[in-house]
């Protein structure tokens, strides 16, 4: 994949540099030689991944990127941060300040692809569910309480270890037991059933078992439908880039060398982590947004734009000669219990309709409200006289058991309900509509608390 590329560095030679290897493997480069600038071209530019330089004069690394995660409309950018030397102090700092990634100088050519080529997916992923949430709040949604992904939470998670090297498996435990869950198996079919059945933060897989393929697991990883967006860090020896590329390939997430260090071992498992978290986060928003989309708010309910979503697709069984019926239910003097009791009364009225009929209902049917004390139920496979009962039951249960009015009164509500069934392959929906709103207005003009049918 491309992506446009920020190079922040105050050195000519090694912006040149940087730039000519982005270029070679076709991504968009832009510069700045200092962080004021940076900051500048970040207001005015798209741009998907910072390669920042930590030591420039004025303004060094660290503020940048401090700044950078403090800018709502920045702090989603991902930031790589440039050392000369490999200090644990250096990527504290970094971390702290909210860097997403480290690359040293002088900085090997798979390294800072891999870099790249990560992080700018990561943003892609994170911008389209941004994308998705900010266009549910153009329809009134609430806006989610969203956090920059550094302001997760980076301990108590459950890690699995696949790996069969004594010395290999007590130094990653030495670093993460204190602070994470750590499970470890050396069997690759044993890792993918048990990662399979756990939910697991993050998995770390050797590409140097001896009794077992670990890129076979990493494939099988990434094709197993709950793995897919699991963390995967891999482990390889300095001579293995063709076994590492190929684990890149197939979407790892990052990479450790050995020897590793500790520091940088901690550093992206805990970045690998506080993704991940923001990620469910954002996945829960996006959920929980669609849901507000097309349920009712008060009732719980499906609303008025899932029915007309969804009753084509419904509809489709009875074009194969299956029957569709189709039952139409509205509360009698609804207006009256408003004026009378108040408008707090009328909607717990209204919830406690919906609970009953979302107890009566079947399971395979589909239950709506339209609006104000209106609502509808989609009966796939029920003939006309099996919806016609279902509507009785309605009406017998609204009538024999009183609604809590206010005070701890009680209060007396009928219902009356019109029934429709789809009739043949020519029949519409539209049509299936009218009819069950004809008849529920004749159950209403013939006395109400009934059911009245209409078989076209």
């Amino acid at each position: 994949m491309t992506a446009r590329v920020l190079v922040v560095d105050d050195t000519l030679a090694n912006v040149k540099l940087l730039e000519a290897r982005l270029v070679a493997e076709y991504f968009e480069v832009l510069t700045a030689s200092s962080g004021r600038e940076a900051l500048d071209v970040l207001k005015t530019q798209r741009v998907d991944v910072v390669l920042l330089d930590v030591m420039m004069p004025g303004m060094d690394g660290f503020e940048v990127c401090r700044r950078v995660k403090q800018d709502p409309a920045i702090m989603h950018l991902p930031v790589i941060m440039v050392t000369a030397l490999d200090q644990p102090t250096d990527k504290i700092l970094g971390l702290k300040a909210g860097a997403d990634d480290f690359l040293t100088k002088p900085i090997d050519d798979m390294a800072l692809t891999t870099r790249v080529k990560n992080l700018a997916r990561l943003k892609m992923l994170n911008d389209e569910m941004l994308r998705r949430l900010a266009s549910g709040t153009k329809f009134g949604l609430p806006a989610p309480d969203l956090v920059p992904w550094t302001s997760m939470e980076d301990v108590g998670a459950r890690i699995l270890l696949v790996e069969d090297q004594e010395r290999a498996v007590q130094r990653v435990m030495a670093a993460l037991s204190k602070v994470h869950s750590v499970d470890v198996l050396a069997d690759v079919q044993g890792a993918l059933a048990v990662l399979g059945e756990k939910p697991y933060d993050l998995a770390i897989v050797s590409l140097t078992l001896e009794s077992a393929d670990g890129l076979r697991l990493c494939s099988q990883i990434r094709s197993h439908e709950r793995l897919r967006h699991l963390p995967l860090i891999v482990i390889a020896e300095r001579a293995q880039d063709a076994r590492l590329l190929r684990a890149l390939d197939m979407d790892a997430n990052d990479y450790l060398l050995r020897p590793f260090d500790r520091h940088e071992l901690l550093a992206r498992v805990r970045t690998q982590i506080k993704r991940k978290r923001h990620l469910d986060l954002l996945r829960t928003s996006v959920d929980a947004s669609a849901e507000l989309a097309i349920t009712d708010p008060l009732t719980g309910l499906f609303n008025r734009r899932y029915l007309e979503a969804n009753i084509g697709r419904l509809t489709q069984s009875s074009a194969a000669g299956l029957p569709l019926s189709l039952l139409l239910a509205d509360i009698d003097h609804f207006k009256r219990v408003n004026d009378v009791h108040g408008h707090l009364v009328g909607d717990r009225v209204l919830r406690e309709f919906a609970e009953r009929l979302r107890r009566l209902m079947r399971g395979s049917d589909l239950v709506c409200r339209l609006g104000g004390e209106e609502f509808v139920v989609v009966m796939p496979g029920a003939v006309l006289e099996e919806a016609r009962h279902a509507g009785e039951r309605v009406c017998a249960s609204v009538a024999a058991e009183p609604f809590q009015g206010s005070g701890g009164a009680q209060l007396r509500v009928t219902a009356s309900v019109g029934v429709a069934t789809l009739c043949g392959r020519t029949d519409s929906v539209e049509a299936l509509l009218q009819r069950a709103d004809v008849a529920l207005y004749a159950a209403k003009r013939e006395g109400r608390n009934r059911v009245v049918s209409d078989a076209a």
